[in-house]
């Protein structure tokens, strides 16, 4: 498999294209070619014009560790251009950093969730690149949880830097495609060009569109470890919506939940219970883990790790956002009273539960809160939001 990047270097037709033109890159860590160069020095080493570079959330060197840690603007100590943080002052570029290129490429390596938050810059970018006349292309790389499609749709009037469009939780895109459906949905004017991956194979084992054993795992945020974590994310990413531990201050973050008041081995006896068929395609193992930071901070915490890996793991079959959902549902029912959903501005969304924010609406905390609620009611609410998703993103799949 050949990622954006690396087609983009390899043709020497794309390289005269940029030639004599003001070049800037949108990038993280993760945005490395196939031999670990950063994307940044690759197209300084292949002679283009850079003049500026962007930074997202964590920041174009994935040095800010938490959620909503802002990063700084600075001067690259290397190349000597801008670097604007997206993720700082403001989340929109502003004019002065749009008047500093002519063409933004854009190397991120996404989740495939809606929450993450390298899609709604990608839409930012391209809102501003429509008010700039500028272009912007989007050199691709493999959506790692795969083309299937999972939640319930973002609500029109719940958007917010977690929730870029009425999409479900998990997309099933590549960042590339989902340029597209902006810009259609938004019907922007703007000259957009997908520097496509070749062998990009996403319904095929073992990685369904990861390339296992031949491209090595770069964490695209701080809390990004494995291909693993990105499986399980649609689901785990709403334990930042709750009191329960996502494994931040552990070496397996988002692939884990857990708190000191729970007891593992009934919270999981009790999902076996409600739903057992949502918890098809992995494995959950009974945990004791203690964190280093985050929530629960050094203290002893019963919980379960969530192994979308190995035999254990059937793509098809594994759906993370009911998973996670199931397990909010059984803890609601051992422990009714239980506080479990945190009250905070989460990513700036003022006056709204963390959760609902997240979700794209409070439906699923409603479903959970619901003790007459059954998995069926909940079934009932994603199913038809997920069917119409795989038809709208139809005209868009570019592999």
């Amino acid at each position: 498999m050949e990622f954006g990047i690396d087609r983009l270097l390899a043709d020497p037709s794309l390289v005269a294209e940029l030639k004599g033109r003001r070049v800037a890159l949108l990038a993280h860590p993760a945005s490395v070619t196939a031999d670990l160069v950063h994307s940044l020095d690759a197209l300084v080493g292949a002679g283009l014009n850079v003049t500026a570079a962007f930074g997202p959330q964590h920041g174009l060197r994935g040095d800010k560790q938490d959620n909503m840690v802002e990063s700084p603007d600075f001067t690259d100590p290397v190349h000597g251009m801008p670097v604007f943080s997206l993720y700082g002052e403001v989340r929109r570029p502003t004019d002065e950093a749009m008047a500093t290129f002519d063409v933004l490429l854009v190397d991120l390596q996404d989740l495939g969730c809606r929450i993450y938050t390298f899609i709604t810059t990608l839409l930012y970018v391209l809102e501003a690149a429509a008010a700039h006349g500028k272009e912007v292309w989007v050199l691709d790389r493999p959506n790692p949880a795969g083309r299937p499609v999972e939640g319930t749709t973002l609500i029109a009037g719940w958007e917010s830097f977690v929730g870029a469009g009425p999409m479900p939780m998990r997309h099933g895109l590549t960042l590339g495609e989902l340029g597209h459906w902006f810009i259609a949905r938004g019907k922007l004017d703007v000259a957009y060009r997908v520097i496509q991956m070749t062998g990009y194979a996403p319904d095929a084992a073992p990685g369904y569109g990861w390339p296992l054993g031949e491209r090595l795992w770069i964490n695209p945020s701080p809390n990004a470890p494995n291909l693993w974590m990105a499986r399980a994310y649609s689901g785990t990413v709403m334990l930042e919506g709750t009191t329960l531990s996502e494994g931040r201050g552990t070496t397996r973050p988002l692939e884990l939940f857990g708190a000191p008041d729970i007891v593992a081995r009934d919270v999981i006896a009790e999902m076996r219970r409600l739903a057992p068929d949502w918890l098809a395609g992995c494995a959950l193992r009974e945990i004791m883990f203690e964190p280093t930071f985050h929530k629960h901070v050094h203290q002893l915490c019963s919980g379960v790790h969530i192994h979308a890996e190995g035999h254990c793991y059937d793509h098809e079959a594994f759906r993370p956002w009911r998973l996670q959902a199931l397990a909010f549902k059984a803890i609601r029912g051992l422990y009714p009273s239980y506080e479990l959903w945190r009250d905070f501005p989460y990513e700036y969304a003022f006056g709204k539960l963390p959760i609902d924010v997240i979700n794209g609406g409070p439906g699923l905390r409603e479903w959970v809160d619901d003790a007459a609620a059954v998995p069926a009611d909940l079934e009932a609410l994603a199913s038809p939001d997920e069917e119409a998703w795989r038809e709208e993103r139809e005209p868009y799949l570019l592999y």
